[in-house]
């Protein structure tokens, strides 16, 4: 039987419980974004060919979480869905399978991460210094990276189980950790060594381990619906396969990420590094202005999941209409920031006079694009979750991709830079239509 955590997933007031669901996790996931966003900040203080450096390592560190968050997201909806249905023993199987998928994808990261390193920097630019600091930040990364493996996939059973709030400590604890150790490290105040660039990539890897550790004491303590169990921990085909029948999507949505932020990269390179630097400050900018939409769709999916499995359609109807409306608020009043105080965002960032230039026009150009973006994010969870996760594959791919990539190539051509800030703007409104008008069909289907 599902104990009481995880079964108020279905009796719960939908307004309640998106609130009791969803608050943890927006609370952790903007602590996530903050500790990104601080990384970059005391690097910047390095040099600008830090910065350039370690926003170029981006889309490797990107599509290392897509497989840690898809894996986690599938595991989140299998066990949620199972659990609806009253089938705990393939909810308990799942929660043991993820433990190896784990170690599987941070092995697989390290043997791929460490020699290719290099030879990944040096194909974007051919200044030795960026290539160099690239290259160790992105060698530690993923040489450590079971810690960003194992935390996403544990904090999101325990959303999966009704636990959020514990879900929202460890992630958050993480975060604290990272930010704490960025100065020390960096820096080298007291008696920690000065690793520079370095010193910021061993901080993201102590902050990974200590939610990782977190969200593995809390499921042994908090979670009663599933239990770890070493005989339970084989790989199991059908599992497996019912993971990333939901979570290939989350995976490659986030993953697009990576291959847009490169494609983007590639276009601004040949304009300057400065316009580079830019995109990566905004890259995180705009992660902070959408991570609480990503928390509340944490808890969403886990809603969606239970109440689909259990056929319980007219929560599921609720629950998207309000998680519409509150990501959209959320969204745009993170935009009305950037637009209001784009000079201090930038600032500290180390900016120098052009790039102060550069990055305030692109602020408050692609801010613009946030609210659309945070719309089409929510409706292509509810896709996700309700058996389409091939048309919410599809929306994000468009709205990352097929969209944005080329009309920033052709804004770029036609008008310069100042152009090019728009191609966010134009990529996330189509997107946002084709996610919308999908969602709404989907749910009334039901």
């Amino acid at each position: 039987m599902a104990g009481s955590s995880e079964s108020k997933l279905g009796t719960m007031p939908v307004g309640r419980l998106l609130t009791v669901m969803s608050v943890p996790m927006m609370i952790s996931m903007f602590i996530q974004a903050l500790y990104n966003v601080v990384d970059s900040m005391f690097v910047a203080q390095i040099s600008e060919n830090a910065l350039t450096a370690v926003s170029l390592a981006f889309p490797v560190q990107n599509i290392m979480n897509a497989i840690g968050v898809g894996t986690g997201v599938g595991v989140n909806a299998l066990v949620s869905r199972s659990l609806g249905r009253g089938d705990s023993a393939t909810a308990e199987k799942a929660a043991n399978v993820q433990l190896t998928l784990a170690v599987i994808w941070w092995l697989i990261a390290a043997a791929l991460g460490i020699p290719l390193a290099r030879l990944f920097f040096a194909t974007q630019t051919d200044i030795a210094e960026i290539v160099d600091y690239g290259t160790v930040y992105m060698s530690i990364c993923c040489g450590a990276s079971l810690g960003l493996f194992a935390s996403q996939h544990m904090e999101k059973l325990l959303v999966s189980t009704g636990n959020s709030r514990v879900s929202m400590i460890a992630q958050g604890s993480g975060a604290v950790v990272n930010i704490a150790f960025d100065p020390l490290l960096i820096f080298g105040l007291g008696p920690f060594p000065a690793l520079g660039v370095p010193g910021a990539a061993v901080a993201t890897v102590l902050g990974q381990f200590t939610a990782a550790g977190l969200a593995f004491f809390f499921n042994v303590r908090c979670n009663t619906a599933t239990h770890f169990r070493v005989r339970k921990m084989g790989l199991n085909l059908r599992i497996i396969r019912d993971i990333y029948t939901v979570g290939l999507p989350s995976a490659l949505t986030v993953g697009l990420n990576s291959v847009m932020s490169y494609c983007m990269n590639a276009i601004l390179l040949g304009v300057s590094t400065t316009a580079t630097a830019v995109f990566g400050i905004w890259i995180k900018a705009q992660s902070f202005g959408y991570m609480p939409v990503f928390g509340m769709n944490n808890g969403t999916i886990a809603i969606y999941s239970y109440n689909y499995g259990a056929k319980l359609y007219d929560r599921v109807r609720a629950t998207l209409r309000l998680a519409a409306v509150t990501g959209v608020l959320i969204t745009a009043a993170v935009a009305l920031l950037y637009e209001l105080i784009p000079e201090p965002i930038m600032h500290l960032f180390n900016a120098s006079d052009n790039m102060m230039d550069i990055g305030v026009t692109a602020m408050r150009t692609m801010a613009l694009s946030l609210p659309m973006g945070g719309l089409c994010v929510i409706c292509s969870s509810s896709l996700q979750s309700l058996g389409k996760p091939g048309q919410a594959f599809f929306a994000q791919t468009c709205r990352q991709l097929i969209f944005q990539v080329p009309a920033a190539y052709i804004l770029c051509t036609l008008g310069g830079l100042r152009a090019f800030w728009f191609a966010p703007l134009i990529a996330e409104t189509l997107a946002m239509i084709m996610a919308l008008v999908l969602a709404v069909r989907r749910v009334r289907s039901l």
